[in-house]
């Protein structure tokens, strides 16, 4: 076969540092669309972009010449410093340093834009960890306290 061929939804989630309440309603539609560029810049459209003030979910289509890990620690430190060089939260803006990222099946992909796109009523019922374990369960890893890290 001479050609690639890919089509790898991905589902990526991460945190403020300290999961610190930064994003504020004004921010969160710049912020959204910087990140939405950079991720096109990187060859991995997003599909949807949305979140709460200490997290944001992420489902994109991941470029078939860069690694996961590549793209997301692009687009954490593009987004922090444009967030920092033009001082848009009252204290230094950063995320946490890991993340959660799940495929997405084509099958699945309208269940997990509805899930993330509602995002704000998801979440009047059920706080961010308790989502976090949930989604981290669900994809059958287990959090090992100690140093904050998922594992299989």
């Amino acid at each position: 076969m001479g050609h690639t061929y890919t089509k790898l939804w991905t589902h990526v989630i991460f945190s403020t540092k300290d999961r610190e309440q930064l994003i504020s309603p004004s921010l969160e539609p710049r912020l959204f669309r910087v990140i939405r560029d950079h991720l096109f810049e990187l060859e991995s459209p997003p599909r949807i972009i949305n979140g709460m003030p200490d997290h944001i979910h992420i489902l994109f289509l991941q470029s078939p010449t860069k690694s996961l890990a590549e793209i997301v620690k692009n687009v954490k430190g593009n987004s922090s410093h444009w967030v920092n060089q033009h001082n848009l939260t009252p204290q230094k803006f950063s995320w946490q340093t890991g993340y959660a990222a799940f495929a997405v099946s084509e099958s699945q992909l309208s269940k997990a834009y509805d899930y993330i796109a509602n995002q704000k009523e998801h979440h009047l019922l059920q706080d961010f960890m308790t989502e976090y374990n949930h989604i981290i369960e669900l994809h059958g890893l287990q959090m090992d306290d100690d140093v904050e890290k998922y594992t299989l």
